[in-house]
This record gives structure tokens, C-alpha cells and sequence, in this order.
């Protein structure tokens, strides 16, 4: 490996660890700090559709996805799911209140799905499981 390919597979990493643990600290506090029926009953005071639904499947795949992506597991997969949750949040909760994140607007969203797009494109490289699976496949070729 390449001091090149060392740097970016070191700054891939960070940020998948990064914004896995933002992620799953959503996650968790939908699930247990909060509570899911909780988060369900905010979602449909915001008309949220199907408010209980949308609730488990925010807080899975933030729990869930957090995880992937704090471990490098299916992350192309799983930031897809994550990117469809912010996308979700935008227009569901964020929109409304114009850009800046200070006014409860959309700005962190942006920044979230750009960063789910840059880590699920890149190379995991050796710190991710995804990296291992890719490098023991070639081995075997």
C-alpha cells in the first residue's frame, strides 16, 4: 500500500467511524433514550406518514447502520439507507425552517448525505470488514 493510498484509507475510515457514531447515537436514543413510541407520536404531531412505520425504520437504520458503518460492514448498502433517512428528514422536519441547521433547518442533512456519499464510494481499505472481504477474495484469485 501506498503512502497515498494509507492516507486515504485512513481518512475514509475516520470518517465512516465518525458518522457511524452519529448514527448510532440516533439510533439509540430513538430506541432508549426517548422510546420508539415516543418518536413515533413526534413524527405524526410533525404529519410524518405512517408515523410508527417511519419511526422503527429511523431507528433502525440509524442503530443499525451506525454500526455498519463504525465496522465497514455493506457500507455502500448501508449509507444508501441512511442517505433515504436524511432525505426523509429534510422533507419531513427540516425543510420548513429554510437552510441553517441553528434554525432547525436542512444544513446537517446536507452534510450528513455528503458524507454518506464520499464514504460509500470509497475504498474501505483494511480497517473495515468490507476491506478484508475485497482483499481475501483477490488473495483467492
Amino acid at each position: 500500500m501506498t503512502r497515498t493510498q494509507l492516507g486515504q484509507s485512513l481518512a475514509t475510515t475516520i470518517a465512516r467511524i465518525i458518522l457511524g457514531i452519529i448514527f448510532f447515537a440516533h439510533g439509540w436514543q430513538k430506541f432508549f433514550t426517548n422510546g420508539i413510541g415516543n418518536v413515533a407520536d413526534g413524527f405524526a404531531a410533525m404529519g410524518v406518514p405512517a408515523p410508527t412505520f417511519s419511526a422503527w425504520f429511523a431507528g433502525l437504520v440509524e442503530l443499525v447502520g451506525g454500526a455498519a458503518l463504525i465496522l465497514g460492514v455493506a457500507v455502500p448498502v448501508f449509507a444508501g439507507l441512511l442517505i433515504i433517512d436524511m432525505i426523509g428528514a429534510i422533507f419531513t422536519a427540516h425543510i420548513d425552517n429554510g437552510f441553517w441547521n441553528i434554525d432547525g433547518g436542512y444544513e446537517l442533512n446536507l452534510a450528513l448525505i455528503a458524507g454518506l456519499i464520499a464514504v460509500a464510494v470509497a475504498n474501505q481499505g483494511p480497517l473495515s470488514v468490507d476491506g478484508n472481504i475485497l482483499r481475501a477474495r483477490a488473495v483467492k484469485r
